[in-house]
């Protein structure tokens, strides 16, 4: 994997308790963090379990903080307040277009917000304040932007949704050439952590043996698994030369991050991202 074509992310947080990571795109042929374009047109953000707006709420919920799942049992109520306040750190305009994950590999072209979550894993749009969402608690956030700041795209990346193809599908529905696309990669289960069986394993390396990169034999029958650095090969591979990431583990630091392997029962973290 030629290091040239993965920058990690400097961090620009709230100043309050690091609750918001915004999302900043650079690319390999500059210096700068930021393009002036992309600043312009596009807005990401990825949120945590610490609520940006009550950083002193202490409970023994196991959704405490910011959790904004519908479908994880938390009271429907805490987490549409939760959701319409995260409203309030995006355009003015801007309304959030929720997914029915389901660990597959269908995209959905998103042209206006429905009030009901649409059934894919990954959405992407031309439209401006369509902002696009996937939850995580532990799979890979994937976000993508067209250089040109006119197309952005969300793609949930647990690991079947990644064996599909999910990525390629996505760029292959987006105008723009792959050399032309910026990815980042958000914080998932580490590759220290997530232990998977071998038809994980034989899921990516059937495919390519490139894959034989991201995964670490830990016992005889186990592995433990990248899913950033799957993700990586699969954007490098398609032609993507950017890619930003942020390298921070959600099953070893559930202080910050939902983690559903280290907690079946927990919330969830939103990656979003519009054009405006």
């Amino acid at each position: 994997m030629p290091q040239k074509n993965i920058r990690a992310l400097n961090h620009s947080y709230l100043a309050t308790n690091s609750a918001i990571e915004f999302v900043a795109f650079s690319t390999i042929n500059s210096s700068k963090l930021h393009d002036s374009c992309l600043d312009e047109n596009v807005v990401a953000i990825q949120t945590s379990r610490f609520s940006p707006f009550n950083h002193n709420l202490v409970t023994n919920s196991p959704y405490q903080g910011f959790n904004l799942g519908l479908h994880v049992g938390d009271l429907p109520e805490q987490v549409m307040n939760n959701r319409q306040r995260l409203l309030k750190l995006l355009p003015a305009n801007a309304k959030i277009q929720w997914l029915e994950q389901v660990h597959g590999s269908e995209v959905a072209n998103i042209t206006a917000v429905s009030s009901q979550p649409v059934r894919a894993d990954a959405a992407f749009t031309k439209g401006k304040n369509i902002c696009l969402a996937v939850m995580t608690a532990d799979c890979l956030p994937i976000l993508l932007t067209s250089k040109a700041g006119n197309e952005v795209a969300a793609i949930h990346g647990g690991w079947r949704p990644l064996a599909a193809n999910i990525i390629a599908n996505t760029i292959a529905k987006m105008a723009s050439d792959a050399s032309e696309i910026l990815a980042w990669l958000g914080p998932c289960i580490g590759k220290t952590a997530f232990e998977v069986g071998t038809e994980v394993r034989d899921a990516f390396v059937n495919q390519h043996q490139q894959f034989t990169q991201a995964f670490t034999k830990h016992t005889a029958d186990k592995y433990f698994a990248n899913l950033q650095l799957i993700a990586q090969i699969q954007l490098t591979q398609l032609g993507v030369e950017n890619i930003n990431t942020l390298p921070e583990c959600t099953f070893s630091n559930t202080d910050k991050y939902y983690s559903y392997r280290k907690n079946a029962t927990t919330g969830r973290m939103a990656s979003l991202i519009c054009l405006r």
